[in-house]
């Protein structure tokens, strides 16, 4: 069974003028077969003639530019209505006649430049065989060659759509791709502002607290000691971020979880800010990617209070419930996070946008003197 299934992947693999010969074969065989004689497509009614030696010749420039029907369509659409036309005006009525039709499907499908010459082109030999089968006796009339035409006209017109489908179907994977490429961008855009944001502002705030214990040296070397950590958890995230841009990276996008939330808030407190830390509840096994988005929340809110309202009292809440996780961080305080210098308010509209995604619920505002970060995040949800 798994070598059956190994064949077609192989045959797409041969090139497409060794895939197109078999029909080309088939054809040609099939129009020596003795029963098939003069059964094959007939215009213009002349009388059959008994095959001779002209005939084979005929066939196979009937047949074989079939093998090259998707390379070069022009060429073997010539060459086919070139065999055609002898076919006719012989008498033979081969069935290789039927090769022009195939040849015509191919054309509108695979030509690519010059569609209007050729198809000009085709219309005038068309019209003059229909001139020379009348002059030769037939009896086909005007009707008969303009319901041929139309015919061959519905060939021509199957291939242009199979052509135009074959057209759309490339246009909406590249939009597909284009959008999972941005999607992607976007993504890797908010990862490393989530965490360039929150590093670099915890990393300002401790040189700036630096600055005022210089006549305190335990003090001053435990503050060097805690941006040098800082800047090194910084720069393990930067680069793991960056791996993710190479093509030739293998290893899995690192995911922090809600449990890495009480180091956070240890690098918060580090940094000057006195921060309460409650966690009620046990983490779900599978939480999809409702444990990143709280986290990033937790991330986003330290970091705006550190940026906004350094040293006030912040309070950092989160409950795992069956179905979701619950994160409320509560920072006191007059200031407007909005209004503070240096504030885009992007790391807040990405969180919403995060949060939305998984089917949450996200909020950001002043409430009762405080400005308060909450979000509830259903569980189970695709990353």
């Amino acid at each position: 069974m798994i070598g059956l299934r190994m064949v077609p992947a192989s045959w797409r693999r041969w090139d497409v003028t060794v895939r197109d010969l078999p029909l080309a074969l088939l054809l040609a065989l099939a129009s020596g077969v003795p029963a098939l004689h003069n059964h094959g497509t007939q215009l213009g009614d002349l009388p059959g003639r008994p095959f001779d030696a002209l005939t084979v010749g005929v066939v196979a420039l009937e047949c074989l530019p079939l093998a090259v029907r998707r390379r070069w369509p022009a060429l073997c659409l010539a060459l086919v209505s070139v065999g055609f036309a002898i076919d006719q005006l012989r008498g033979y009525h081969t069935v290789a006649g039927a090769a022009l039709a195939i040849a015509l499907v191919s054309a509108g499908a695979h030509l690519e430049r010059r569609r209007r010459t050729t198809v000009a082109l085709a219309s005038a030999g068309y019209v003059v065989l229909a001139v020379a089968l009348d002059r030769l006796g037939s009896t086909e009339g005007v009707t008969g060659f303009a319901t041929f035409y139309l015919l061959l006209a519905l060939a021509w017109g199957i291939g242009a759509w199979l052509r135009q489908s074959r057209a759309a179907e490339a246009e909406r994977r590249r939009q597909v791709a284009v959008t999972a490429s941005a999607a992607e961008r976007t993504r890797i855009a908010r990862e490393l502002h989530d965490v360039v944001t929150h590093h670099v502002t915890a990393m300002v705030v401790q040189a700036e607290a630096a600055r005022y214990l210089t006549a305190a040296p335990e003090r001053l070397d435990t503050a060097l000691s805690a941006i040098t950590s800082t800047g090194r958890r910084a720069v393990t995230d930067l680069r793991h971020l960056l791996d993710l841009l190479n093509p030739d990276h293998s290893a899995e996008p690192r995911t922090p979880s809600v449990g890495e939330l009480r180091a956070l808030v240890e690098q918060t407190r580090q940094a000057g800010q006195p921060v309460e830390f409650t966690e009620e509840g046990t983490p779900a096994e599978t939480t999809g990617g409702a444990e990143l988005a709280a986290y990033r929340v937790v991330q986003e809110a330290l970091t705006n209070a550190l940026k906004h309202a350094h040293g006030s009292r912040t309070t950092v809440h989160v409950q795992h419930g069956g179905r979701e996780i619950t994160v409320e961080v509560s920072t006191d305080g007059p200031g407007s996070y909005a209004a503070a210098p240096g504030g885009s308010g992007r790391g807040l509209a990405g969180l919403r946008e995060r949060v939305g995604v998984l089917g949450g619920e996200f909020s950001a505002g002043r409430r009762s003197g405080s400005f308060v970060v909450r979000a509830r995040i259903p569980t189970g949800s695709p990353s």
